[in-house]
Formats: C-alpha cells, structure tokens, sequence
C-alpha cells in the first residue's frame, strides 16, 4: 500500500476525534509537493514545516505549493544532528548562528498572517538546531519583535 494510501486510510478514522488536531512531518522529499498537501488540507492536518540538513525549508518551496493546510502551522527547528555533535554534546549555549535562517522564519511567518491563512503558530527547537534550544527561541523571538516595530501585523507583546 502506497504512503498516501496508508495515511489517507489514517486520516478517514481520524477526522471525527472531537479534541484532536494533528500534524504530518515529512522527511522524504518526493512524499512533500502539492497532491500532499492538498491531501493535509482535505483532512484538516496541518503539514509540520521543518529546518533541518535533509529537507527543503519552507521558503525555497513556498512558490511551488500551499504550506498552509489548516488554520494553525507547527515549525519544527531541528538542525543537523550530526554536525551539531561535531562541534558540541554540551547544550547550554547556542554555538551555531540560526540568525539569517530565524529571519526568514519571521518573514514566513508575517507572510502567512498577511493572508489571514493561520491563527495559531506552534514553534518546536531543539537543542541540535543551533546549540541550545532555549537561545534559538529567545533569538526568533528578539527578531520577530525587532521586526515588528515597522509591521502593522504584530502580535502585542
């Protein structure tokens, strides 16, 4: 059975959880084009969108199909896991500089509150995406609002 058959076969049983929502998170490039998330939509599934070594970001794919699938979007920072480790297996600092790669993730973000496509946003780091995951937050967060002070969209502190 194909993968879009197993998880259409999911979803069907899945759709009527009364306090359920969920996200698909993709790590097969191929799987990720716009018959996938047409399907997400469909169901109401949001698609996670990640930042790791092995899959397209969100930006260098926003043309090519819709990443919004349901009123909400999960962003999962993930990183490289074995470069990371290359460099640390201490995760008390951040030791990689995420700083143009969170800029885009702002913008993204903006873009997707212009169109009015998403209420909620969920945020996922972990400590292999920067060093630290507390610091990739507080960083997203310290340029989201820098970046706000000229936007009309943002979100009140």
């Amino acid at each position: 059975m194909s993968f879009s058959r197993r998880l259409r076969f999911f979803l069907n049983r899945a759709k009527n959880l009364p306090i359920c929502r969920f996200v698909v998170e993709i790590r097969n490039r191929p799987w990720l084009d716009k018959r996938f998330t047409d399907l997400l939509r469909e169901y109401n599934v949001a698609l996670a969108l990640t930042d790791t070594s092995f899959m397209p970001r969100p930006w260098e794919m926003k043309e090519k199909f819709d990443l919004v699938t349901t009123d909400f979007v999960y962003i999962r920072w993930l990183g490289d896991r074995h470069g990371i480790e290359k460099i640390t297996r201490v995760w008390d600092r951040a030791v990689v500089d995420r700083t143009e790669e969170l800029r885009n993730w702002v913008e993204l973000f903006k873009s997707m509150m212009a169109n009015n496509k998403i209420l909620k946003r969920f945020a996922f780091s972990n400590n292999h995406y920067s060093g630290n995951g507390p610091a990739t937050v507080k960083l997203f967060w310290n340029l989201w609002r820098s970046s706000s002070s000229q936007n009309p969209l943002a979100i009140p502190s």
